[in-house]
């Protein structure tokens, strides 16, 4: 009886030990980063310029002209679905009657699909754009934007992630006595700090 006894409780002991060595994980990852990056970026400003109704006020209306820029953004990822996105664009290029837009935005930031290197995320952001149209004298200002996009990042190294595509469309829900509606598409580089 004490031999079985004792093969008992060593099984048992035995048992605990592997199961207790089987809790603790043996590599751990660190879930926050934050990534910075640069892009370039086209969009259609939805203005034309010189564009009024009979009564004289502005209305939007869809140039040809696209504009180009460039643009920072800041990904800060605290764990897998809690990540924000901050961006600042600068549409200063390919002016058509010193029509500019400038958007500063920040929002949550959700990756929906990974395969390979690549993330595939939906964003968004929300804040305020800059508008410069001198074709009317007096006619610029800032407005709260709201933009819903989407991408596809590509982590190239340990550090290095290109940003293969990131496409945008705005909403400026008071645009004087109209709403506007940009839309565009950018692609950059970024770094992962940490």
């Amino acid at each position: 009886m004490r031999r079985s006894t004792a093969l008992f409780f060593a099984i048992l002991l035995a048992a605990f030990a592997t199961v207790h060595a089987q809790v603790v994980s043996t590599a751990t990852t660190r879930e926050t980063s934050i990534t910075v990056g640069g892009m370039a970026s086209i969009f259609q400003p939805d203005y034309q310029g010189d564009c009024c109704d009979s009564q004289g006020y502005i209305i939007a209306s869809a140039g040809s002209q696209p504009l180009f820029g460039v643009g920072a953004y800041v990904d800060v990822r605290l764990r897998r679905w809690i990540q924000l996105e901050a961006e600042g664009r600068w549409l200063r290029y390919n002016q058509y009657q010193n029509i500019y837009q400038d958007n500063y935005l920040i929002g949550p930031r959700l990756p929906v699909y990974q395969i390979w290197k690549s993330t595939a995320y939906v964003k968004a952001l929300g804040g305020f754009s800059k508008m410069n149209f001198d074709s009317l004298p007096g006619h610029h200002g800032r407005f709260t934007d709201l933009a819903f996009g989407g991408g596809v990042d590509v982590k190239m190294t340990k550090r290095l992630s290109l940003r293969l595509v990131d496409v945008e469309y705005h909403y400026w829900p008071k645009w004087g006595d109209s709403t506007i509606s940009p839309y565009g598409a950018s692609m950059g580089i970024g770094y992962k700090i940490f």
